[in-house]
């Protein structure tokens, strides 16, 4: 069931960094669900690192950072994938 958790909220945090992103990102939905599924293991480790991974009630700071770090693998990895796969026009 971890796997399954980690694959909606992946495709959800991808897809709020590449809606509040602008322009336009060329990566697939896939991708974007494996960028978002990293960003969300660095957001964790960095609440965990502040020390805020564990609160009572929502873990607000939690998601703020597991959001940030989708927003940057988002932007980075979508930059990589246009570079190596070049720009299609669509």
């Amino acid at each position: 069931m971890g796997w399954l958790w980690a694959i909606i909220v992946g495709f959800v945090l991808g897809l709020l960094a590449k809606a509040i992103l602008p322009g336009k990102q060329h990566s697939p939905l896939w991708l974007t669900t494996v960028f978002g599924i990293i960003g969300a293991v660095i957001g964790n480790a960095l609440a965990a690192s502040f020390g805020i991974a564990e609160t009572r009630g929502i873990d607000w700071g939690r998601h703020a950072l597991q959001l940030v770090a989708a927003l940057v693998i988002v932007g980075l990895g979508d930059m990589l994938y246009v570079s190596l796969r070049g720009r299609r026009k669509a």
